[in-house]
């Protein structure tokens, strides 16, 4: 691993994608181009999400998710059994439309624009899930990488479409242990190919704790969802902490937000984290990587008066919002900050947005010079929190 100064500035993982990239990943869902052809357009577009995180000075890089369709969906071209399905098309084969209708209703955003990875055959591997990516990305920068995965909770419940799945699968748990084992060899592949951080994504954790078992969620993958939180909640425990086993040569994050998809901060979700700080400290991961720039995240006590957490885990905190076009003043950013280092030590603390910039390829949720500036704005602010550490007390 290489080293990281203090207050190392990163990014979530996704960043917009250009009109040409779009095009590209439409040409190649429609087989109008190849693989081959459409990752020498993404080779373009990484190297210049590579060039604006090198010119804003960010210490941990990624690629910007810029071959994903989403930040989970792209996984279907790299899985046998896995049929990517948009929201309307998921609506024709549920049984509860009712209820799969109330959800599309809290969407900001049309049913044809998010798709989901289903499962309908047994689920293995045919590629790497991102190890091309990570070789890619390594190929072009000399800085720290960040790798960012679906979690396997995530996966696992986005995939289970019950009227589907369970004609492969006789239940959820069933589908969840192929998961585990995928993503258990790309960890061990990417670990041996020299990633610095490996981050899951695991957003739907919220929805588990913010929603009482009711269906109004940010993710199609509330249909798989048991109406009793606490059984969901050890389940995603199970599935996450052996994905992470054997992973002592890395550092390792887990990502949660409460919705990216809008603009419209109404339309997300919120409550603090307090009702997951006991499965959230017993995680195998070394940093939780949270959003905290929005009024809908709670106060950061609710997280850090936990001893578990304060003794056990580094904090990735958001500290820029990805969706508001105004660019956090860096004064502000060091005040964010100064808070968490009331229960946190300098070196267990990390700068990010709340989220991805660009979560959803076709529903960016700001341009990349916004999402530069805020970058650079983080640079700046962890600039000030460096010298205030090194100067000599007064």
């Amino acid at each position: 691993m290489k080293e990281l100064p203090l207050f190392p500035v990163t990014t979530v993982g996704s960043w917009p994608r250009s009109s040409t990239l779009l095009r590209a990943q439409r040409q190649k869902q429609r087989g109008q181009i190849s693989r081959a052809e459409f990752d020498k357009i993404a080779d373009t577009e990484v190297r210049e999400v590579l060039r604006r995180q090198e010119n804003a000075e960010v210490d941990l890089v990624t690629d910007g998710e810029q071959r994903r369709d989403n930040f989970y969906s792209f996984v279907t071209e790299k899985l046998s059994g896995v049929q990517l399905m948009t929201l309307a098309e998921m609506l024709e084969v549920v049984e509860d439309k009712a209820g799969f209708e109330r959800i599309l209703e809290t969407l900001d955003v049309p049913a044809f624009a998010i798709s989901n990875p289903t499962c309908v055959g047994p689920v293995k591997r045919l590629s790497p899930l991102t190890l091309d990516e990570y070789l890619y990305t390594r190929s072009q920068t000399d800085r720290p990488i960040k790798v960012t995965l679906p979690g396997p909770y995530l996966l696992t419940r986005a995939m289970w479409v019950k009227e589907v799945a369970q004609k492969v699968y006789p239940s959820k748990e069933a589908l969840g242990e192929d998961v585990v084992n995928i993503l258990q060899t790309e960890i061990q592949e990417l670990i041996q190919a020299g990633a610095d951080f490996i981050q899951l994504d695991e957003p739907v954790l919220t929805e588990l704790v913010f929603t009482s078992g009711q269906t109004r969620t940010f993710m199609c993958a509330a249909l798989s969802a048991r109406a009793d939180p606490t059984e969901e909640l050890e389940f995603a425990v199970s599935l996450i902490n052996r994905v992470m086993e054997n992973t002592e040569n890395v550092r390792t994050g887990l990502h949660i937000c409460r919705g990216n998809w809008s603009q419209k901060e109404s339309t997300l979700l919120s409550g603090s984290y307090f009702p997951l700080v006991p499965y959230l400290s017993r995680l195998k991961v070394q940093q939780l990587v949270l959003e905290y720039a929005t009024p809908r995240a709670g106060e950061l006590a609710a997280l850090l008066d936990s001893p578990e957490i304060r003794a056990g885990k580094e904090l990735g905190l958001g500290v820029v919002n990805p969706r508001t076009p105004q660019v956090e003043p860096s004064e502000a950013i060091v005040e964010r900050v100064r808070e968490a280092l009331q229960y946190l030590p300098a070196g267990k603390v990390f700068l990010n947005p709340d989220c991805g910039f660009g979560t959803f390829s076709n529903r960016p949720i700001n341009s990349g010079e916004v999402a530069s500036a805020k970058l650079k704005a983080m640079v700046e602010a962890a600039t000030v929190l460096r010298q205030e550490i090194a100067a000599p007390a007064q």
